[in-house]
């Protein structure tokens, strides 16, 4: 697509918007519902197309991607009109007599950019909020999953004109087109990397951004954890979508005693719930290309594998692999993982692994697997990190009773619920002043009788 095909639907989307088509709470609803409708009857395509990108099995894909979308539509579907409804403030003193009060209004003119792993979910639900919200939107898919790349086009394509909503697919290119555009609000999810070029560009433009990025999430296991189920949590939220999911846990510090116990688990969950051939399971997933086949495959230290390592190059699979012995200085623990490489670091004390997780970046999510009350409120007030869970893994993320986003350099912002139609609108506080009486206080010339007058209103 060139750069004056964008501009041009760009165009259409601001008068469409302009025209106020989006803001009533009757046209939000009806996208809510259009979209819901489509991805019921679009179900078996997108199950296929995630089959062919990223070889997830039709129960993963309702589970991570299908349903947890429809549950964000429900959920503004729910509260929408109490979303949009004006939210009274007090009025102080000095300003009487007036009503005060903030009200909600869409950005505008929305860019949605989307990675490649989840790419239902991670593209649908920042725009559920963005329409939720009253904005136009303009949708940017990753090239790296193809071919749910083309079925969102069709399904949205279907939902909404596109002056409404447009999908615009393609590779670097479209997207460096795309960010030379002005847009009143940029949503971006992937990279660290890519997340800094779109900031740049927003920059010139002062849009407003919100980056949902990713990191090494680490997963504490002391020695009050239940092991045997602690591993069973780990391993379904490690390898689901074979470890390609931003709030996987990177790696595991664990304290030394109950190291090789924990690994022991470990090895016998992933026989459980992979089978004793996890590339012949066709219900696991397979790494989304070549590129990143080679760069996980280059990051297993083979003398420091526990369990798997095995891989088929041909089918793009690296099966569930345990590394211990494993150093900060290991390849490994250079970059965010990103694939079913599950190394293990030990510590000694609590303290030791707090200073770990803080001594680097802040990551996405944090994971600590514990039976300590004293244990997990240090860990929560002591390390930094977008969410997370205590004696469990990545289900913070499916609720749209919660916000979700990093920090530092993890992202900034957070969406989900609420917080996403917030993180989609602008908050105007307004003040209703009256006009049966006019307070003369602040008007010239003073005196010390407005003066005193002023000290007891304003203080």
């Amino acid at each position: 697509m060139t750069e004056q095909e964008i501009q041009n639907i760009l165009s259409a989307q601001r008068e469409y918007f302009t025209s106020g088509a989006t803001l009533p709470y009757e046209a939000r609803r009806r996208a809510l519902d259009a979209l819901k409708d489509a991805l019921l009857r679009w179900e078996a395509e997108i199950n296929a197309a995630l089959k062919a990108d990223l070889g997830k099995s039709a129960t993963e894909s309702y589970m991570c991607e299908m349903g947890l979308t429809i549950s964000e539509i429900t959920w503004m579907q729910k509260h929408l009109r109490g979303l949009m409804a004006e939210k009274w403030a007090p009025t102080p003193l000095a300003q009487f007599a007036a009503r005060s009060f903030r009200t909600p209004v869409p950005y505008g003119s929305v860019l949605i950019m989307s990675p490649w792993n989840y790419p239902i979910l991670l593209t649908l639900d920042p725009l559920v909020d963005a329409l939720a919200a009253g904005n136009v939107a303009v949708v940017k898919p990753s090239a790296y999953a193809p071919a749910t790349s083309a079925v969102l086009q069709s399904l949205l394509a279907e939902c909404f004109p596109p002056e409404h909503v447009f999908v615009v697919t393609g590779g670097r290119a479209e997207n460096q087109a795309l960010l030379r555009q002005r847009f009143d609000k940029i949503f971006f999810t992937g990279g660290s990397a890519v997340g800094r070029e779109v900031l740049r560009h927003a920059a010139e433009n002062l849009t407003p951004v919100t980056l949902e990025l990713g990191g090494k999430s680490p997963c504490i296991v002391d020695a009050t954890a239940k092991l045997p189920l602690a591993a069973r949590r780990i391993v379904f939220g490690k390898f689901l979508n074979c470890g390609q999911t931003c709030v996987a846990p990177d790696y595991i510090l664990c304290e030394r005693s109950i190291a090789s116990a924990l690994v022991e688990a470990i090895k016998a969950e992933i026989v459980r719930q992979f089978g004793e051939r996890p590339l012949k399971n066709e219900a696991y997933g397979k790494i989304i290309n070549e590129k990143h086949f080679k760069r996980l495959s280059g990051l297993i230290a083979p003398a420091k594998v526990a369990h798997g390592g095995q891989s088929d190059e041909a089918a793009l699979r690296i099966a569930p692999t345990v590394l211990t012995g494993v150093t900060w200085d290991d390849a490994v623990m250079g970059e965010e993982i990103f694939g079913p490489l599950l190394p293990v670091l030990t510590y000694d004390t609590l303290d030791e692994a707090i200073a770990t997780v803080e001594a680097h970046p802040h990551p996405l999510a944090l994971y600590l697997f514990s039976e300590s009350k004293a244990a997990q409120k240090r860990v929560l007030d002591r390390c930094r990190f977008g969410g997370g869970c205590i004696n469990d893994v990545v289900i913070h993320l499916a609720t749209s009773a919660m916000p979700f986003g990093g920090v530092g350099e993890s992202g900034m912002g957070g969406y989900h619920g609420k917080v996403g139609f917030e993180t989609f609108s602008h908050t105007r506080s307004i003040v209703d002043k009256k006009t049966w009486m006019d307070m003369p206080i602040r008007y010239q010339p003073y005196s010390d009788f407005r003066r005193k007058l002023l000290r007891m209103f304003v203080k």
